[in-house]
């Protein structure tokens, strides 16, 4: 039975290369589009003047995500941990690695 090609990017050049799973082999790639040069100076200038607030403010939503995310992973351990408790009969799910 022939298996389809499959499209993989290229994590270095953002390529998109297409595989034959058969041969394993890369059949065929194509190169992204090159970004255009700036044209404008000054807009380009306050774009990036603009960009460390927004990376200031990204990582301050970011570093109160991380200050709640114990207490959001231990909640959902006392849950499933009570919902354990209250059905010791009931199967643990199956995983995909338990199926080889």
């Amino acid at each position: 039975m022939a298996r389809a090609m499959f499209d993989v990017e290229c994590p270095c050049c953002q390529a998109i290369l297409k595989v034959d799973p058969e041969t394993r082999a890369v059949i065929a790639h194509t190169v992204p589009e090159k970004l255009k040069p700036i044209e404008d100076l000054a807009a380009e200038v306050a774009k990036l003047k603009g960009a460390g607030a927004r990376r200031e403010e990204v990582f301050q939503k970011q570093f109160e995500a991380e200050k709640t995310h114990g207490k959001v992973l231990e909640k959902k351990f006392d849950e499933l941990f009570k919902r354990a408790k209250d059905n010791p009969d009931l199967a643990p799910p199956v995983r995909d690695i338990d199926l080889d």
